[in-house]
């Protein structure tokens, strides 16, 4: 639950998702050098956050980040139930209603010499569990990290912006707009109206996987 001025709330999100991805993208090629070719979501996901709980940066920025956290629902009887699984949330204090939600997803996915964009998935089982507020209940903003795994970040971006824009339930009010890139990594935003009436901005950032060059038609 967010207590005061909601665009203080969103000023304050934005700017540590700046500093957050500084640090994401310097401990991504440490993370890659320890991972084959086309490594798994959850393995890239895990040693990403086991770097950057070591990071003395991102220590002095948040209270504790977590791999695979459980937000907690309300049940009509008063109890608590898990509604689901984030791959990174970022907790700033023991309330665990605010925090900073990271969903991760693989991009153009090599598979027996063929590529699979994968950006339907992004966006139906990504970005739509911020719409229906099954990740940040109420919290104004989100964040998606794509792994682009054949390192075709131009492919992977014109992709996800076309099913963004095809996909009516995304209920997009705005974007995808460019946002500034931190080193490599592509970065855009867009804006949703979600079920409630409320807004939510989703961050979006593409990160390449270095060792891979080769494009694939």
């Amino acid at each position: 639950m967010l207590i005061g001025d909601m665009q203080e709330w969103v000023d304050s999100f934005v700017s540590f998702d700046d500093r957050f991805l500084e640090r994401i993208a310097a401990a991504w090629p440490a993370c890659l050098a320890v991972l084959p070719e086309q490594p798994e979501e959850d393995d890239i996901t895990i040693n990403l956050v086991d770097h950057l709980t070591k990071d003395v940066v991102v220590r002095r920025l948040c209270h504790w980040v977590e791999y695979q956290f459980e937000p907690f629902g309300l049940a009509t009887d008063g109890s608590k139930y898990s509604k689901g699984i984030i791959d990174i949330a970022v907790l700033f204090d023991w309330e665990r209603e605010r925090y900073l939600a990271y969903e991760c997803k693989r991009l153009n996915v090599i598979n027996g010499g063929s590529r699979s964009s994968l950006a339907t998935l992004y966006v139906t089982q990504g970005m739509m569990r911020f719409l229906t507020e099954q990740y940040a209940e109420q919290l104004p903003v989100g964040c998606m990290l794509g792994y682009v795994l054949d390192g075709d970040v131009p492919f992977a971006k014109a992709r996800l912006a076309s099913v963004i824009r095809s996909h009516p339930p995304l209920a997009v009010i705005d974007g995808p707009t460019p946002l500034a890139s931190i080193d490599t990594v592509e970065r855009f935003q867009t804006r949703h109206t979600r079920p409630a009436g409320l807004e939510i901005e989703l961050r979006h950032a593409l990160f390449s996987y270095p060792s891979m060059t080769a494009t694939i038609g």
